[in-house]
């Protein structure tokens, strides 16, 4: 192993939280796409409108799950984006409430 891997390597376990941080943040992008991703699909008229605002509500529950992960770790830049998050799927919740 070389100086400079043995450096990364031993970063790493010195500051774990460093990837964990990216990895949570990642997560929780991720999973805030494909919320909004859905609910930009949704068509309220439609035979399946049921089950799409099932999978809609399932896929805000991990996203909310996500974030909230995300947020123990999260550096202050990270932090003000997951808000920002967490505000539009609430938006969207309020969204799908006033439909039904």
């Amino acid at each position: 192993m070389g100086i400079q891997n043995e450096g990364v390597r031993l970063f790493m376990q010195k500051f774990p939280y460093n990837k964990d941080k990216q990895q949570a943040f990642q997560a929780a992008q991720q999973g805030y796409e494909e919320a909004q991703g859905l609910f930009a699909t949704i068509v309220s008229d439609s035979a399946s409108y049921g089950h799409q605002l099932k999978h809609l509500k399932n896929e805000v529950n991990e996203a909310y799950q996500q974030i909230e992960n995300a947020l123990e770790v999260a550096s202050e830049q990270q932090r003000a984006q997951l808000e920002r998050f967490q505000q539009d799927l609430q938006n969207i919740v309020s969204e799908v409430n006033q439909a039904e």
